[in-house]
């Protein structure tokens, strides 16, 4: 007999069936006891009556064991029907079971909606806590993201490819680069898949790719992972920096519309509401941002080269006060704050045509036109302090023609956190990476006793 999924079991009330998960809770009410078998479709009760097979060999099983169990699907007595699981209309009967694995205690209650954990402990326990239910909604919502970005620009004849994550030159420059020993060559972790995107466009015109990234910030903040994963696209023959960020905007609002109508449960668990985004997503210019903020809360950052946290949250708050939207288009910073691929503004060549995207109060969205002139790149280059011959391969592709173009990148755990309100970005992956964390963490005191312990 084939095994069926726990939620297909709905349909075949009268019916013998082969079902398999983990145990999730053993309950015993005299001498009938019941199991929650989960699988990756949801949770199942199953019924254990003494006399069958099935019934002698669950005493031994606990919490966490891998089991395979066959049995009839009843119907539920209506007065018996739980109306929070799926399956809660059914139940089976367990005529035979057989162990497929075995497994130790758990180290706490890793099935509570909330787990009473802190988060290293979480992150620690990982293996373990991805079974939570609502734990795992956080990674689920974070599929059905990338797969929006995906659906929505195939839908506009993007194409997608696979950018390296071992560079020779670093594209958005400062120290926060992991250099590695490639052969004893010096190369680095990609910062960005950013000038990969340009050259691909003398090939095809419109690319994109879900990359991984890397950046070595000195700092642990619940804003920022050391490798993160980036959405990124970029579109040549554009006639403005503003055809990128209405791109960018189409791709965000299919992306709410995706969520709101294909995450309900995942939103749910975390009792939030889709977001709001009116019929145009608000766009104004930093320093009118900064004028604002400056205007409500008396901070003068006015003289700033870009917002901070605190500045972030409060345009935001303007936006849905003013707006009635989550987002907001911040555009044209400065120059000297941008790479040097950026365009500059015609009209005001100390700022650029350049935009972040807000929402509700972190930038997960950054873009903006480039430079394909080849000779300004290599000024540029020059100026930003880099020397022409680490970018070479990056500029064969203005040398030999490439048209006015422009991207833009989407911090795809920061769009998770947000549309979930999580805390701290390391909820937002299964594996963060940081720089106190590799999966175990790395906040070592010095060797005592010829031993490495762990900070307390």
């Amino acid at each position: 007999m084939k095994r069926i999924l726990n939620k297909e079991t709905i349909k075949e009330a009268g019916k013998e069936a082969k079902i398999a998960g983990w145990v999730q809770t053993v309950r015993a009410h005299g001498k009938i006891v019941f199991f929650d078998l989960r699988d990756r479709s949801g949770i199942l009760q199953v019924v254990f009556i003494p006399g069958s097979a099935a019934y002698e060999a669950m005493k031994e099983i606990k919490p966490e064991w891998v089991v395979e169990i066959t049995g009839i699907i009843n119907q539920r007595p209506e007065k018996m029907v739980n109306p929070n699981l799926e399956t809660g209309t059914v139940e089976m009967e367990a005529k035979e079971m057989k162990i497929l694995a075995k497994a130790e205690p758990t180290p706490f209650d890793y099935t509570e909606k909330d787990i009473q954990a802190n988060l290293p402990v979480l992150l620690d326990n990982r293996p373990l806590t991805i079974r939570n239910e609502k734990i795992k909604a956080a990674f689920k919502l974070g599929e059905a993201v990338a797969d929006s970005f995906r659906k929505t620009l195939k839908s506009e004849d993007f194409t997608e490819f696979q950018s390296p994550n071992i560079v020779p030159a670093v594209a958005e420059g400062g120290a926060e680069i992991f250099k590695i020993d490639y052969y004893k060559n010096k190369a680095y972790l990609a910062q960005s898949p950013q000038l990969y995107k340009q050259i691909m466009l003398g090939a095809f015109e419109r690319v994109f790719t879900v990359a991984h990234v890397f950046r070595a910030e000195p700092s642990v903040t619940t804003r920022h992972l050391s490798e993160y994963v980036s959405l990124d696209a970029e579109m040549a023959f554009i006639e403005s920096w503003r055809d990128v960020m209405g791109t960018a905007e189409m791709v965000i609002r299919n992306m709410v519309k995706d969520i709101s109508d294909n995450c309900k449960k995942e939103l749910g668990l975390y009792q939030i509401e889709v977001p709001k985004i009116g019929e145009e997503i608000p766009k104004i210019k930093m320093r009118e941002a900064q004028q604002i903020i400056f205007e409500r809360t008396k901070r003068d950052h006015r003289e700033e080269p870009d917002l901070d946290p605190e500045d972030e949250k409060e345009i935001c708050d303007w936006a849905m006060e003013k707006h009635g939207s989550d987002f907001i288009f911040i555009t044209h910073y400065p120059t000297k704050k941008r790479p040097f691929y950026t365009f500059a503004d015609p009209e005001d060549p100390d700022y650029t045509l350049s935009f972040d995207l807000l929402f509700r109060g972190l930038e997960v969205i950054t873009g903006g036109q480039r430079i394909n002139e080849y000779e300004k790149l290599i000024q540029n280059i020059k100026k930003w302090g880099n020397d022409t011959k680490d970018f070479s391969f990056y500029l064969q592709a203005f040398k030999y023609g490439l048209p006015p173009e422009g991207g833009f990148a989407i911090g795809h755990e920061r769009m998770v956190k947000q549309f979930l309100g999580l805390s701290n970005l390391r909820e937002a992956t299964p594996f963060p990476r940081d720089m106190e964390r590799i999966d175990q963490r790395l906040s070592l005191t010095k060797k005592k006793d010829g031993k490495k312990e762990k900070e307390k």
